[in-house]
């Protein structure tokens, strides 16, 4: 298993099938994994858990090859079977107290967190990492919450030391503004997986990222 925990790299990557332009997972997950992405998430809403597993399973193997981290974004049941290196999950999933009870010590587990009473209750529920965002307004999801800026960021950055990723929104243009916030790590989706060149735009945002530090 890889545990390698945001902070310990600097891009997050999270799939998304209808934002791919019509590619493979496969071919998306080799191209970012081969352009030295780190910690890759599963996430898709619309399959059906068979199906939802054979991706699993295959992303599995590729994370594998490249010794990156593999994480399933809500799914226990998915991530355990697949034998995933941690699973995310949300403030209205199961809580992280009950998903430790069924993943045990070595599997990662990821909180989505929108304000400091969220961010210090997953602290102390033992999440080994947190979500912060969204930073920025963004689409990949149905039901997301507004945009909370650099402010919870800020308060994350001056007043936590659980590794977190910053998420929502950031792409090319603003992840330099981000970094200066203090952001050491940053997940994008639509930004990777509808590059018409992954490789390139993962160099692109990793110099643009580097830049704001």
């Amino acid at each position: 298993m890889s545990r390698i925990l945001p902070g310990e790299t600097d891009l997050y990557a999270i799939t998304d099938a209808g934002l791919s332009q019509g590619r493979s997972l496969e071919e998306v997950a080799g191209a970012l994994l081969a352009a030295g992405i780190r910690i890759l998430q599963y996430r898709e809403k619309k399959l059906k858990d068979g199906a939802m597993l054979e991706e699993c399973r295959l992303l599995r193997r590729l994370t594998a090859e490249f010794n990156a981290c593999f994480i399933v974004d809500d799914h226990v049941d998915l991530a355990l079977l697949a034998q995933a290196d941690g699973v995310h999950v949300g403030q209205e999933d199961l809580p992280v107290p009950d998903v430790r009870a069924l993943v045990g010590s070595s599997m990662l587990i990821g909180l989505s967190t929108h304000e400091p009473a969220q961010a210090l209750a997953a602290h102390h529920a033992g999440a080994d990492y947190i979500g912060v965002g969204p930073i920025f307004a963004t689409r990949t999801k149905a039901d997301v919450v507004a945009p909370v800026g650099h402010a919870y960021l800020d308060w994350v950055v001056g007043n936590l030391d659980i590794p977190f990723v910053a998420i929502g929104g950031i792409k090319r243009h603003n992840i330099g503004t981000v970094a200066r916030h203090g952001a050491r790590c940053c997940a994008l989706v639509s930004e990777f997986v509808a590059a018409p060149d992954i490789g390139v735009r993962v160099e692109e945002v990793r110099r643009a990222m580097h830049a704001g530090l």
